[in-house]
């Protein structure tokens, strides 16, 4: 797989496309230029609290795979996004079972940090506030440590293949993301309560598990190959 870094936007992030002539499966290990909130593809933009966000100085961005609203601060969380083209090997017709191998790449750079994990393989799990927290439900290959959620991937699939979005926190507080969004103070304290202890962080070791994760996604093809950097997004 080709490793590339990317930094700039998560607005333009999120704009990029899966090229239709990808000869292999990319790692985007991006780091934003500032937070957002982020929203899935079938929600909008008043699923924030324009309000909320303006004071905080947050941007609020949709993305393309589904899912409900993330709090991205690039200094709390890593980030690594996948692209299988449909002729690699990584590349599965079944949507479920197309993401459990990077799960499982997840579990071994966790376990490289000496933290035991699991894998989610049941479906798109239903729970009270999942179509609007992403970390509120889990989702095919997603990654628990000690029942909780630890790492989010939602998938978004084209003509030309998948892409698949990672995130991992440094520790969870569900009003990170509660407090950016258009709610009732009563819903707002009920979802709190709720997911307090749905989500789990690595605490100050996002340093490692992201070298751990990416050296799990390129060792494969044996060292890294850098594919060229993509300039600076603004």
């Amino acid at each position: 797989m080709q490793l590339r870094h990317v930094t700039g936007s998560i607005a333009d992030f999120h704009a990029r496309v899966i090229p239709d002539d990808l000869a292999d499966a990319e790692v985007w290990s991006f780091e934003p230029s500032a937070p957002a909130l982020v929203l899935g593809s079938a929600q909008d933009h008043t699923t924030a609290s324009a309000a909320a966000t303006a004071a905080a100085g947050i941007d609020v961005v949709r993305r393309r795979s589904g899912g409900g609203a993330v709090h991205v601060d690039p200094a709390r969380s890593v980030w690594i996004d996948v692209v299988v083209p449909r002729h690699h090997e990584r590349w599965s017709d079944d949507v479920r079972e197309s993401v459990y191998w990077l799960g499982e790449a997840w579990q071994r750079a966790l376990a490289r940090l000496g933290i035991a994990s699991e894998l989610y393989r049941g479906g798109l799990e239903q729970t009270p506030w999942g179509r609007l927290v992403c970390f509120a439900a889990l989702g095919p290959g997603e990654v628990l440590v000690e029942g909780r959620k630890l790492v989010g991937i939602s998938q978004r699939r084209t003509k030309a293949g998948a892409r698949f979005q990672c995130i991992a926190y440094d520790r969870w507080d569900p009003y990170d993301v509660l407090d950016l969004l258009d709610m009732t103070a009563e819903d707002r304290a009920v979802a709190g309560a709720d997911l307090a202890g749905r989500a789990t962080g690595v605490g100050d070791r996002l340093a490692e598990l992201r070298a751990a994760i990416l050296e799990e996604l390129v060792e494969g093809s044996g060292p890294p190959r850098r594919g060229p950097t993509p300039p600076p997004m603004h």
